[in-house]
């Protein structure tokens, strides 16, 4: 079995990261192929990721097995198979009732806070003052914080994450942590601590070298306007 991990700009991509997190916390080995993200010139980024997937997105999971091999693409998916294949990972809570609650919450994270995503880019190797948000903006912040503090009082037990142990619903919300402290949102301190707590995961900690390299090697400041 050999896994290939296809990923996006590490000081760019969101949802690059989620999988990138899961990955790290099977233990498995895994190769990875990065993608420059927002390049227009020959070949392009589509077109080199198109090599890879036909959805023509990154992340992309690629496995390889004795006699066969498949692709499995989009962030959450790539999770969920990873779950599947490596229960000993344990990357949804055992219980029903809270692993029925974490996936709600990754599914929350997978298809919203639109307005976040755009004001507060990911730019995870760099500290950017905190912009005049929308007020749209504000209310999805405000749900996460209001979120985030619920479950982590709820789950007080275990290593301190979402629900305690360490699962996918932390994985979605790694680069959310990442735009928070990357902007200097303002933030309760039960949530302060988990940031703190996520952020200091050595998969956390590899992602940010190898971000500030591709920072340090020119990589150009990119935000939304």
């Amino acid at each position: 079995m050999a896994y290939t991990l296809i990923l996006g700009t590490k000081n760019w991509s969101s949802w690059s990261l989620r999988p990138y997190v899961a990955m790290r916390a099977t233990g498995a080995p895994f190769e990875e192929i990065g993608i420059r993200l927002r390049r227009s010139d020959s070949p392009s980024t589509r077109e080199q990721i198109l090599k890879h997937s036909p959805a023509g997105k990154v992340p992309v999971l690629k496995i390889a097995e004795v006699g066969r091999s498949y692709t499995v693409w989009d962030s959450l998916a790539i999770c969920e198979t990873l779950a599947e294949r490596h229960p000993e990972a344990k990357l949804w809570p055992d219980n029903g009732e809270r692993r029925a609650l974490a996936r709600s919450y990754a599914a929350e994270m997978h298809s919203g806070f639109p307005d976040v995503r755009e004001q507060l880019t990911m730019e995870f190797a760099r500290t950017l003052p905190t912009p005049e948000l929308r007020d749209a903006a504000k209310a999805q912040i405000a749900r996460i914080v209001e979120a985030w503090t619920q479950v982590l009082s709820d789950h007080r037990d275990a290593n301190g994450f979402l629900f305690g142990r360490f699962s996918i619903a932390d994985c979605m919300y790694a680069p959310m942590v990442s735009r928070f402290l990357t902007y200097g949102i303002a933030l309760p301190q039960i949530v302060k601590t988990y940031c703190e707590r996520l952020m200091a995961l050595p998969a956390m900690q590899d992602w940010g070298r190898a971000a500030k390299a591709e920072v340090d090697a020119g990589l150009p400041l990119y935000t939304a306007t």
